[in-house]
């Protein structure tokens, strides 16, 4: 796990200018910083290594393979490298390592580009071909690793983080507003679900993508090499087989993410997806084994979730670690929080995530296994069934619809559209807008931006059809690889590399995505059941009370309360009030007025909305603040 940052280019760039950038990602890789560079071919790379796999210097980037062929910068794990490796020697491939860099170095001599169909892991890479003169690389299916480039007047800049490009010449900083608003409303159309960043000059390779360039051309050709297929064998499985046989992929990912040099311990909820894993874990590491979990909690509110956590601890016997996000801390830690987050959070809950990173840092636990993932790949949210029953309509499904239909409204009341909420999206939006303006009511961020903004918004929330699957499903295979969790993922990076922590995801498996995504709707959401597939499989491993657990409570700070806290009430007040918010295109700035009044009177579920705004604005001041002064005088006057 590490930092990376490329430059190819028919102009030389300054070596100081680079290693400086490389220098703002430091917080990747603190046990190691590296830099090559090849003059007469125009490439420099560069990296910072926080060292999971052989520890010992043969593990060091830039990597090179013996001949000095190919040279490697990646950032990630390859977690099943100890089977590539076994198979590449079966081959005639030699190693002069035992990490899992060089197993993509290898790999690609023997198997060129399709070398990523065989990588089961999290990364973003790029190796040069010096004999060939040519670039490759490529992101993992889920996009849990970043890689980001930007191309100019004769370079490609490529690297982990928007920080460290964004001080380079040639790489303007000028960001889509329009793009930041959208996120507010619909994080999954927001800023992670194209190849273009919030960021006019920089863009990205998508989850499941590849690059490759020539350095004399420098046109890059970008592919998708992964995407989940359709397996109309899985309708004809027997339900117990679905079930033991996703156990074992299950436990098999767990296994595999278990491989580390360092210690390896566990993100702890108490919801069903992170219990899960610990369950497993401590089966595979054995009762005697030392096994940290760490728990973020929130005492006293309805937010908390400690005693659900508390039952598994106990049941697992696991050394657990707690620690209360406060939002006095959050005001304290939010320049650095918002500085390695780099674009604006959704919520108070990545904050949240934030103190836990950064407690597993105080006590040495260097890698974090977590359940990222699990909620979009098997159906963990209830607004998920207004799909699963449009799927039971198009497979024909008709009794087991007219059963369970009932149910579902029974056990998940208002799931499946409030009649009052179906009266109202009756309204022309225009009119509802013009209302929640007048009189103050209602709580959408649509309602708090304006009108033309807010259409434009509106108009591009609809899903897209994924290949064959059921409406379900397609909706699973969109949110898990077309936006919604890679925005998940982007924070957990972030967080996580900001106290230089590994966080590893056994539901991003590709595995696990093409074994479920074929499955029909009944055994992913049927039986009034969320996450069905996951909730059968873990009888006997999970503790009753949580595999049962059937609402979703999601691990989120009780915003509420924290903006009520007057240092919070102070700093939004002071925003609102500020000539740059009052005279804003985008805000209404008189509705976010008494959306904070209605907030501190005491009316509930308004803190997400008020959120949006205020970390917003706050990122335009702290974020691009501090990336001024980061960065040369030289290049802010040459940067376009």
């Amino acid at each position: 796990m590490c930092g990376i940052l490329g430059w190819v280019g028919k102009r030389q760039l300054e070596v100081e200018r680079l290693s400086a950038a490389l220098d703002l990602i430091a917080h990747r890789g603190p046990d190691g910083s590296g830099e090559w560079s090849d003059a007469e071919a125009g490439v420099w790379f560069g990296h910072r290594r926080l060292s999971i796999i052989d520890l010992s210097h043969a593990g060091d980037q830039p990597m090179h393979s013996a001949d000095g062929r190919y040279v490697l910068i990646f950032n990630g794990e390859i977690y099943n490298y100890v089977e590539l490796r076994q198979e590449l020697i079966a081959l005639g491939a030699s190693f002069t390592s035992h990490s899992d860099s060089e197993v993509i170095i290898e790999g690609y001599r023997v198997w060129g580009r399709k070398v990523v169909d065989r990588l089961n892991g999290m990364f973003g890479f790029m190796i040069l071909d010096r004999h060939a003169r040519t670039m490759f690389g490529a992101r993992d299916r889920y996009g849990e690793k970043p890689l980001l480039f930007a191309r100019g007047d004769g370079f490609i800049a490529f690297g982990s983080e928007y920080k460290a490009l964004l001080t380079l010449p040639g790489i303007g900083r000028g960001y889509d507003d329009f793009r930041m608003l959208a996120a507010a409303v619909n994080p999954s159309k927001g800023l992670d679900a194209d190849r273009q960043t919030v960021f006019n000059s920089i863009e990205q390779l998508l989850p499941g993508e590849a690059i490759a360039f020539d350095l004399q051309r420098l046109e890059p050709e970008i592919w998708r090499y992964y995407a989940p297929r359709y397996d109309a064998s899985r309708a004809t499985m027997r339900d117990a087989d679905v079930f033991a046989e996703f156990r074992e992929l299950l436990t098999d990912s767990v296994r595999i993410r278990l491989r580390s040099d360092v210690p390896v311990g566990s993100c702890l909820s108490g919801g069903l997806d992170s219990s899960a894993i610990v369950c497993i874990a401590r089966q595979l590491v054995g009762d005697d084994a030392e096994y940290n979990t760490f728990t973020g909690h929130f005492p006293g509110t309805p937010a908390d979730e400690y005693h659900f956590a508390k039952v598994v601890i106990d049941a697992t016997k696991v050394k657990s670690h707690l620690v209360e996000p406060t939002v006095d801390r959050l005001i304290d830690d939010l320049p650095d929080f918002i500085w390695h987050n780099e674009l604006p959070t959704g919520g108070s809950s990545q904050f949240a995530q934030w103190c836990v990173f950064h407690l597993a840092k105080q006590h040495n636990v260097t890698v974090l296994l977590d359940g990222q993932g699990a909620d979009e790949l098997l159906g963990g949210y209830e607004t998920y069934f207004a799909l699963y029953l449009d799927s039971l309509r198009e497979t024909g499904d008709r009794a087991r619809l007219d059963a369970e239909m009932p149910e579902i409204e029974a056990r998940y009341p208002g799931v499946l559209t409030p009649p009052s909420r179906a009266l109202r999206d009756r309204l022309p939006f225009r009119l509802r807008h013009l209302i929640a303006n007048r009189f103050g009511k209602g709580s959408s961020v649509l309602y708090a931006v304006e009108r033309g903004v807010a259409e434009r918004i509106m108009a591009q929330n609809d899903r897209t059809r994924q290949g064959e699957f059921h409406p379900l499903a397609s909706a699973l295979a969109e949110d898990s690889f077309g936006g919604f969790l890679t925005t998940l993922l982007r924070y957990g990076d972030r967080n996580s590399m900001a106290h230089s922590r590994e966080v590893r995801l056994p539901f991003c498996d590709h595995r696990l995505a093409d074994f479920t995504l074929s499955l029909p709707p009944h055994l992913l959401m049927g039986e009034v059941q969320t996450k069905r597939v996951l909730r059968e499989s873990m009888r006997g491993v999970l503790p009753e009370e949580i595999r049962a657990r059937w609402r979703k409570q999601g691990f989120n700070p009780p915003q509420d309360l924290w903006f009520k806290s007057p240092r919070l009430q102070t700093m939004v007040r002071d925003l609102f009030a500020s000539q740059s918010f009052r005279q804003s295109p985008y805000w209404q700035a008189g509705y976010w007025d008494t959306i904070l009044d209605r907030a501190v009177a005491g009316e509930p579920g308004l803190g997400w909305t008020l959120w949006q705004p205020f970390i917003i604005e706050t990122w335009r001041r702290e974020f691009l603040g501090r990336l001024d002064a980061a960065t040369p005088a030289s290049t802010v006057r040459t940067a376009a």
